[in-house]
């Protein structure tokens, strides 16, 4: 078992499953379908010694995981990194100045200052793993406003940043907007493309969200490289909800017979 990487450039979209519970299960299970894994400890309902667990449950299935840390945490990024993350997710990035820390968290010399001597990327590659670590590793910085979009273009352009990823919903939030807004190309297309095009021109990932069908437009329109495509929670929701509703169904009506109602896998 080793750690994966994220391959650079990518051919065709990658398209990831988003984890919020800590679960290991649900990445053994379902990780597979998916090209690589996110796992939110921003949002989601994880810790660190979590997070590292859910990481050694992708590097298990051999997908490449993402972490988004709470905040523009500088010890949170080395230490996933240092468990075998193939990138971090930064969010709320407003600057260059911001951005620029998250560099010297994230990269080795000459490009930062992260501190050597993680004990599992040790244990799994070896002592000279430093030596490859900035190309092989991704910082990701997460733009959340028109102010942090406007910078777009220059911090794509900064070395050690490796891509850049649009928050719709705080976008739109920090615009006076409904968090229900309907994310179109009408509402946040400008700023997707605005993201899109900068990670082009520098040649770096253009990360996006691709859960609905004007976002998987977006997504694949402005030619984004890292997709979300799901994530355990809709997921679990979703499947939880339509067999409720099914069995309910089935069960006021009558005149249903017992065909009516599936087969369903458990498993």
């Amino acid at each position: 078992m080793t750690t994966s990487y994220i391959k650079r450039p990518c051919k065709t979209p990658l398209f990831g499953l988003c984890v919020m519970y800590p679960s290991p299960g649900v990445i053994e299970r379902i990780g597979p379908n998916w090209d690589w894994i996110w796992i939110d400890a921003q949002h989601g309902d994880l810790d660190y010694r979590e997070t590292v667990t859910l990481i050694r449950a992708a590097n298990l299935i051999g997908k490449p995981v993402l972490v988004r840390p709470p905040g523009q945490d500088t010890g949170w990024i080395s230490r996933v990194l240092d468990a075998g993350a193939a990138g971090v997710i930064v969010p709320m990035i407003e600057s260059l100045e911001e951005a620029k820390a998250m560099i010297q968290a994230a990269k080795f010399p000459p490009e930062g200052n992260r501190s050597y001597g993680g004990r599992r990327i040790i244990d799994l590659l070896g002592r000279t793993y430093y030596k490859t670590a900035n190309r092989d590793t991704v910082l990701i910085l997460q733009l959340e406003s028109d102010d942090a979009v406007a910078k777009a273009e220059q911090l794509a352009a900064l070395e050690g940043v490796d891509g850049l990823f649009l928050g719709p919903d705080d976008l739109l939030i920090r615009s006076g907007q409904e968090v229900e807004t309907p994310k179109n190309p009408e509402t946040i297309g400008r700023q997707n493309k605005a993201v899109a095009d900068a990670c082009q021109k520098y040649e770096k990932l253009g990360a996006g969200i691709g859960v609905a069908g004007p976002m998987m437009q977006m997504a694949k329109d402005y030619g984004f490289d890292l997709i979300v495509g799901g994530g355990d929670v809709p997921f679990l929701v979703g499947g939880s909800k339509k067999s409720a509703d099914e069995i309910r169904a089935f069960f006021a009506d009558s005149t249903q017979s017992n065909d009516a109602v599936g087969p369903s896998t458990l498993y």
